[in-house]
């Protein structure tokens, strides 16, 4: 397979750093748990993570080109297996805020740099589509991992034990093999470098002026409601769980998995279906089917559950339904950042990457805030606050039809593969 070491580099990297950002569903759980925090409170880790994105892409995006993207992706790397080095001897809300906002920053370097690297190594728009869905499911996969991983750690007869720090030491060996790997790896950035400006300011207004284009404005909106949806129901999924169905702490941060199991299935599937399907087709069908699966899903879920829990098997069917919402939401992402990017010539892949990140990392916090908002206002009936996901759901299908009008206009400009 052509890249096929840059691709299995870039593949750990998502690997690693979606177990550390998705993290933060159980680690709300955890922190309520154990320093006694309210939910609202809690809510703010979602902000230390996705606004240390947004603030790092924003500003870093212009000059990645410039650093190298396998510079920038070692730096990220660096970062994060310092930090979970030093967590388990930190054991306090406040390092866990410092950690999320350490991840986001490092997060930023990842994601423009492994985007930005997608064009160099693809050929076409579908390719680009299907790669970009295979990443993302890789990324899924470890999401559902980090869940099995954490939950391992915690510990079930007392929920003030603060042992679940432990999994840090886990997760900074992984960091470190993702960083030896891609050290050893080569990347051939040299069309980037050859076609980048030579002024600093320039790059930085052009990735602004990026925004002033409708295609990029309507771009932003579709990806601000669909992260808003996923890491509304994610980061909350665990807290779902333990509220609604009276599950274990540890079962809650499982089943969770169920969730990541699905968009990780959604996004596999959908990295074929988009090499014969045109995306708009299957986004449509996509929402359609989340939308009608969240109402009977979330109506299975009304009624609660009163008996206890001890395993898998003594779970309510609901625990397993709602988490299946992310089959149907789990193309939507991916593909539309791959038709953005085709749209777009190579050497502005890192600020539309960075654009991507900012207002990705805009929509998690907004979705994570205002649903742990929710479940404090709607206590005792916590499902009305994924009830209200619906909203960008509809929203999010009317501002696709939009965005292929304009998408329409413009034809593939992709880069190639070089090894």
């Amino acid at each position: 397979m052509e890249n096929w070491r840059i691709k299995l580099s870039l593949f750990l990297n998502y690997f690693v750093f979606a177990i550390l950002l998705n993290s933060v569903g159980t680690v709300i759980l955890q922190v309520q748990n154990n320093f006694g925090v309210s939910e609202g409170a809690a809510s703010t880790l979602e902000a230390f993570k996705d606004l240390s994105i947004a603030i790092a892409s924003f500003l870093i995006a212009s000059y990645v080109v410039r650093i190298g993207y396998k510079r920038c992706m070692l730096i990220a790397l660096g970062i994060v297996s310092a930090m979970t080095l030093m967590m388990p001897m930190l054991p306090a809300f406040w390092a866990v805020k410092l950690l999320f906002a350490a991840v986001g920053v490092s997060f930023a370097l990842i994601k423009v740099s492994v985007f930005a690297t997608i064009g160099i190594i693809t050929h076409s728009e579908k390719e680009h589509a299907s790669f970009m869905n295979f990443l993302e499911s890789v990324f899924m996969v470890g999401v559902l991992s980090g869940y099995f991983i954490f939950s391992a750690f915690v510990d079930d007869s007392d929920k003030t034990s603060t042992s679940w720090f432990q999994v840090y030491y886990v997760l900074s060996a992984m960091s470190i093999l993702a960083f030896v790997l891609l050290l050893s790896t080569k990347l051939d950035e040299s069309k980037v470098h050859t076609e980048q400006s030579s002024d600093l300011a320039e790059d930085f207004e052009k990735m602004l002026s990026l925004m002033a284009r409708p295609l990029v404005l309507i771009f932003i909106g579709s990806v601000f409601l669909y992260v808003l949806i996923e890491q509304g129901m994610m980061s909350w999924l665990p807290s779902f769980n333990q509220k609604v169905f009276n599950l274990p702490s540890s079962l809650s941060i499982q089943m969770s998995s169920i969730l990541a199991a699905s968009i990780a299935v959604g996004r596999f599937a959908g990295g074929f279906v988009l090499k014969k399907m045109h995306w708009f087709k299957v986004l449509s069908f996509c929402i359609i089917a989340a939308g009608v699966l969240m109402l009977l899903s979330l109506q299975m879920a009304s009624g609660g559950n009163s008996r206890e829990v001890t395993g898998w098997a003594d779970a309510p069917l609901a625990a397993y339904v709602v988490p299946l919402i992310g089959i149907c939401l789990a193309p939507i992402y991916p593909a539309i950042n791959s038709v953005i990017l085709s749209k777009l010539p190579v050497t502005q892949h890192a600020p539309m990457s960075g654009l991507i990140v900012v207002f990705s990392a805009i929509g998690g916090t907004t979705g994570s805030i205002i649903t742990g908002n929710l479940f404090g206002v709607f206590k005792g009936q916590e499902q009305i606050a994924f009830y209200l996901l619906l909203i960008p759901i509809v929203a999010i299908l009317i501002v696709l039809f939009f965005f292929k009008k304009e998408t329409d206009k413009i034809p593939f400009e992709g880069g190639g593969g070089q090894e």
